[in-house]
């Protein structure tokens, strides 16, 4: 599986019989998991009483940055956006009430098996002919599997030290964020390394890069 620009191993959104799998080539900034179970909260007597439960509800996930791009790498960004789109079709092209397919959103150590409830689809970058070359996605699931489970999720699954992934802001340079995050700002080559860097002058607004444990 290729990685990101920033070294990162893709997000990916896969059909639970795996006939399709779509990698995120630029990750989400950050990810929102919900749940909301249902009480009665309506006081029929003077002395108050606890909300009354009602039944537990199901995890949503909300991805509001998720990004694809063709601008480099080459391709069409419509057929990836196509197959998002596909993911909230019924499943059975002779039936249209068909429900839609069940995916898995993985990335990393996180794992979501969901329905789509929600898709949109900005264009923000275009060649010279109109074909889009960039979008960011908006998408949110509905959890599909127990309501009772929680979205899988373990650090240590990995086998080693958590790594942190920051995304670049203006005016970030590889020695101030060795400082802020070894105390000791000229730790910036281990950054710059680790993430291929060969220009640390170079660095992108919006790009993502892996800061590594210290050995």
């Amino acid at each position: 599986m290729t990685n990101t620009r920033g070294n990162l191993k893709p997000a990916t959104i896969t059909t639970v019989d795996n006939s399709v799998t779509i990698n995120c080539m630029f990750n989400p900034e950050n990810y929102t998991v919900v749940k909301k179970n249902s009480f009665n909260t309506e006081q029929k007597t003077v002395i108050p009483i606890k909300p009354e439960f009602k039944q537990y509800g199901r995890s949503t996930l909300t991805l509001s940055e998720l990004h694809f791009d063709v601008y480099e790498t080459g391709g069409d960004l419509t057929a990836t956006t196509n197959k998002l789109w596909d993911l909230m079709s019924p499943t059975d092209a002779e039936d249209p009430n068909s429900s839609p397919p069940e995916v898995k959103f993985k990335w990393g150590s996180f794992q979501f098996t969901a329905v789509i409830e929600s898709l949109t689809v900005k264009y923000t970058l275009f060649d010279k002919d109109g074909e889009p070359l960039r979008s960011v996605v908006t998408i949110t699931f509905i959890q599909s599997d127990n309501p009772n489970t929680k979205p899988h999720q373990n650090p240590t699954s990995g086998g080693g030290p958590v790594q942190e992934v920051r995304k670049i802001i203006s005016g970030d340079r590889l020695d101030l964020i060795a400082a802020d995050v070894y105390g000791d700002a000229t730790k910036w080559r281990l950054i710059a390394e680790y993430n291929h860097i060969h220009n640390p002058k170079a660095l992108r607004p919006g790009q993502s890069i892996t800061i590594p444990p210290l050995q």
